[in-house]
């Protein structure tokens, strides 16, 4: 079988919705497994789907990647976009940390700051569980075991009785047309709120989310008073989105 070939049918087995492992296609087409790595590479470069720990997903797919695979990828540019954000906050400031694993990386940069922090997500009120500085609110509601955020009505109507200095929000898709979206539906929503309980809305994404569409809209671009993200973004999206939203990066500073 040809190279061509090989990743024609690697692309139709993931638009059918079955997200694929390397280890299985290494063994289907009978190649080495740096081959298979290296064709996905080539069909995430063109848009075709999202590589994922070990495998690749659709990119319009409801199948979202486990937070562990999620934390691994990009770990460089989440990590200057937390930056960025860590030095947007200031003392004395009540911030609201969405669930992801950019946002995790935040956090880590917050401890021994003397502010608030709501977040609905488990590992980042874990990072100030021993943290004297700042105070932590965990937001209650029902569990996703897969996000290990906390979302749906219960943290819907707590997040209706708070308000913030700001947020900052995680994405999966960031879309010229769509704007932000998740897979989740109940996720979409608690974002939603999350977005009505905060002065300054500030979405955290890496330049890979750019062009991603998921199931749930949350937001059009122009709901959001700034973007955080790295300096992996191409000139021709940097002016596009740009027009829609304010970016910062490491080298607009």
């Amino acid at each position: 079988m040809f190279a061509e070939e090989r990743k024609a049918e690697i692309l139709q087995i993931v638009k059918a919705g079955t997200p694929v492992k390397v280890g299985v296609l290494s063994r289907r087409f009978g190649v080495s497994e740096s081959t298979v790595r290296r064709d996905l590479q080539e069909l995430e470069d063109n848009g075709l789907i999202q590589r994922t720990h070990g495998g690749a997903i659709s990119i319009y797919s409801g199948f979202e990647p486990s937070f562990q695979e999620k934390e691994i990828r990009f770990l460089a540019e989440k990590q200057q976009i937390a930056v960025l954000a860590a030095q947007l906050v200031t003392e004395g400031e009540t911030v609201l940390l969405d669930s992801g694993t950019t946002t995790l990386e935040i956090a880590r940069l917050l401890r021994g700051r003397k502010i608030t922090v709501a977040t609905n997500a488990m590992d980042i009120a874990q990072v100030f569980s021993d943290d004297a500085g700042v105070e932590t609110v965990l937001l209650g509601g029902t569990l996703r075991k897969n996000t290990r955020s906390l979302v749906g009505y219960i943290t819907n109507d707590t997040l209706r009785r708070m308000y913030f200095d700001k947020v900052f929000l995680a994405a999966n898709g960031v879309d010229a047309v769509l704007g932000i979206t998740t897979p989740n539906l109940s996720e979409a929503e608690t974002k939603r709120c999350m977005l009505q309980a905060g002065k300054e809305k500030i979405l955290v994404a890496d330049h890979s989310k750019i062009g991603q569409r998921s199931l749930c809209r949350v937001c059009s671009l122009a709901e959001i008073d700034l973007w955080i993200a790295d300096d992996g973004i191409e000139a021709e999206d940097a002016q596009q989105l740009g027009s829609m939203v304010k970016i910062l990066t490491p080298t607009t500073l």
